[in-house]
């Protein structure tokens, strides 16, 4: 499995997949066009949140279970990043295909919200590489620090919004506690002290 997750582009090429597949899940399941889009929309994004969540958690879980699967989403960490961006592009244009051609109109502040969350991730995804860290200096850690943390709040608050709703809650109910979960992994690992092992290693 290690060395599966730690090819260069393998994290790319199952975000591709990915994506793809609850595009065509959605295609497949819904019934009407517009069901279609909503789904292909609402299944991406899930598509799109385990590549999230091991780029943002990659660096606590090799802190906290060093092996050789963490050490492998460590040194890929920017490739699960990019993987990422990819699928969550594809989000994107099934979103688009909701506003545009059906319609599914979502309230100004939640399109503000997520159009900063994509200018923030296309920043970070465009200043991946060794050329922007050290043209950026500082600001290429404070740009991917905030960028992270704040699609990370991104989607904390759209699961957990759907905790009030019935038809939803289910799926609130299930990616709430995995997102603060990451969140409390990252706290954890930040403000505990590191042991004269892991120090070493």
């Amino acid at each position: 499995m290690a060395s599966f997750l730690d090819r260069r582009l393998m994290p790319i090429w199952l975000a591709l997949a990915a994506g793809l597949v609850a595009v065509g899940l959605g295609i497949v399941m819904g019934e009407a066009s517009a069901e279609k889009a909503n789904l292909a929309a609402r299944w991406t994004a899930r598509a799109a949140l385990p590549f999230f969540l091991i780029a943002y958690s990659a660096s606590s879980l090799l802190r906290l279970w060093p092996n050789d699967v963490t050490r492998a989403f460590m040194r890929r960490r920017r490739q699960w990043g990019l993987g990422f961006a990819l699928a969550h592009t594809i989000h994107l244009i099934a979103l688009g295909t909701n506003l545009l051609v059906f319609q599914d109109f979502r309230p100004d502040v939640t399109l503000l919200g997520g159009g900063l969350a994509y200018g923030l991730i296309y920043l970070m995804a465009l200043t991946s590489n060794n050329w922007s860290m050290r043209k950026l200096g500082k600001n290429w850690k404070r740009l991917h620090t905030i960028g992270i943390h704040y699609t990370w709040l991104i989607f904390a608050i759209s699961y957990a919004g759907r905790l009030g709703d019935k038809d939803m809650f289910l799926t609130g109910a299930i990616f709430t506690p995995i997102l603060l979960g990451a969140l409390g992994i990252k706290l954890y690992v930040r403000f505990k002290p590191l042991t004269a092992a892991q120090g070493a290693g």
